[in-house]
């Protein structure tokens, strides 16, 4: 697998690399990317912490972050992340106007990839907590195979439809030599706010199945819940419009998790 592959260098500035990955779209992996580094500054706030959209075809960081303009470049010419909550951002989505698609084949996108890797000045960050697009293609080994990462979190909903490829995602960071710190169940229970009765509308811890399988932990769960839609609708993530909520503890738990697994930082 290593040979001819790049060699790994890391982003300037940056301690630790954290990816969000998802194996199919849908399952709520942006959400998790944005309320997770939220989460990893409420928890220590001595911890600097930035957001990096590689989703290059569906970027989803500017609405949730309610982040929008064009970077200012820094002398060396690299571009300032915009900065919301605490939290510094970059995104291909602060690069091209809201509506457009990106019509781009392969060698394009890993052009973009690789401005978005090596042409960002993040100053000094503890966590950069990367939001991968779903699925196991270029970019995915593109990022992992160019900076070294100090692991994975993979975001599934309990069906069983979304747990086997949450499952090739678990195996494509193995192959790569990515710690895959374990697996967020998200979606994993809807109650109604009325009578209160709980549903388990995608299965009930199909997550929690695969993680024995892989011999993985389970970060946490997520339910299902209008206020998180809500609020990454209105670019108000939860953790921070909403930090006492039951769905707020929860990302703040599942940072508490990641961070207890992440190896120590380089010197």
């Amino acid at each position: 697998m290593s040979r001819g592959l790049p060699k790994q260098k890391p982003i300037d500035g940056v301690k630790q690399v954290i990816v969000v990955a998802s194996g199919k779209g849908g399952v709520g992996k942006s959400t998790t990317a944005v309320n997770l580094a939220l989460a990893l500054s409420v928890n220590d706030s001595s911890k600097a912490v930035g957001l990096l959209d590689v989703d290059v075809y569906g970027p989803s960081i500017p609405k949730m972050m309610n982040l929008k303009g064009d970077p200012e470049l820094s002398q060396s010419n690299l571009m300032r992340p915009l900065l919301n909550y605490g939290i510094a951002c970059m995104s291909m989505g602060f690069l091209v106007e809201e509506t457009a698609p990106i019509v781009w084949r392969g060698l394009m996108v890993m052009s973009a990839i690789e401005k978005l890797l090596r042409q960002v000045d993040w100053g000094q960050l503890d966590y950069l907590v990367v939001d991968m697009p779903p699925g196991t293609g270029d970019v995915q080994l593109s990022v992992s195979q160019n900076i070294p990462i100090s692991g994975a979190v993979i975001v599934s909903t309990p069906q069983d439809i979304a747990l086997m490829d949450a499952h090739k995602g678990a195996e494509m960071f193995r192959k790569v030599h990515v710690p895959v710190l374990g697996l967020v169940q998200n979606m994993s229970v809807f109650q109604c706010p009325k009578c209160k009765h709980k549903t388990h509308i995608f299965g009930a811890d199909g997550a929690r199945r695969l993680a024995r399988t892989l011999d993985l932990d389970i970060l946490g769960d997520i339910p299902l819940h209008l206020n998180i839609r809500e609020a990454s609708d209105t670019g108000q993530p939860i953790v921070f419009s909403q930090p006492e909520s039951d769905e707020a503890k929860a990302y703040l738990r599942i940072a508490t998790e990641v961070v207890r697994r992440l190896p120590p930082p380089p010197e």
